[in-house]
């Protein structure tokens, strides 16, 4: 099959690539520094002619309330090219337990995202998964100085990118669901426990303080960031990622 992968040049998208070219697809990453922009619908029909599936991986450039309106704008563009090329089958990415935190603007901009692809003219599908390993430096930093770091005991299933890639692969190759995935890593951890894991494994002397109002996760249900029962757990566990 043509597969577009649109963000196909970033970290889950140029694995999502690889994963499909290894399986006989013809993937083509699709980004603005390829000449294709969902915000301005530029290149979009180029990039979807021929394809039989299109993989949607763009990201808001912010968190902010800025978020819904890059997701409406980039969906409806994305979704009216895929319908005019004849596209059958359209791929999201999106985040477990999205629905559940309603406090947070980027969280209501991919539920907006999910609900354009749902009500849209081509069949769908919707991976969701937790938050990526490779993402738990970020979290940190967000709340740190040089000596501590505060974070919440929520309850986190993260998953490693790899995984994640992996997953939307599998579904990008088969028939569209027509609803939604679920997917995470294998073990689940507090939050802030997570955070001390992390830096021990870095040999960083800070301290991790327990901070249930810290960082933008403080916002998320106690079980908005763990895997629903349907859930397909991955095989990665994070200390054997962390110690490779």
């Amino acid at each position: 099959m043509k597969i577009a992968v649109m963000g196909g040049t970033g970290l889950i998208g140029s694995q999502v690539v690889e994963i499909l070219r290894a399986a006989g697809h013809d993937a083509v990453p699709h980004s603005q520094s390829t000449g294709v922009d969902l915000l301005t619908g530029q290149g979009l029909p180029e990039a979807l002619k021929g394809a039989e599936v299109v993989v949607n991986l763009t990201n808001s450039p912010t968190f902010d309330e800025a978020s819904p309106a890059f997701f409406q704008t980039t969906m409806d563009n994305l979704l009216a090219a895929a319908e005019q090329a004849g596209v059958g089958h359209a791929v999201v990415l999106s985040i477990v337990g999205v629905d559940l935190v309603p406090d947070l603007a980027y969280y209501r901009a991919k539920v907006l995202q999910e609900d354009i692809l749902k009500a849209g003219p081509v069949p769908y599908s919707i991976v969701r998964a937790t938050q990526f390993f490779e993402f738990m430096g970020a979290v940190m930093s967000w709340t740190a100085d040089e000596n501590t770091v505060r974070l919440p005991s929520n309850p986190l299933q993260p998953i490693a990118a790899a995984d994640v890639a992996q997953a939307v692969a599998d579904v990008s190759m088969g028939a569209p669901l027509r609803g939604i995935r679920n997917i995470a890593g294998p073990d689940v951890f507090p939050l802030d426990e997570l955070g001390r894991i992390t830096l021990a494994a870095q040999g960083d002397k800070r301290t991790v303080t327990t901070d249930d109002s810290a960082g933008m996760f403080a916002a998320a249900p106690a079980d908005a960031l763990v895997a629903p029962d349907d859930a397909v757990l991955a095989p990665t566990s994070y200390r054997d990622w962390l110690a490779r």
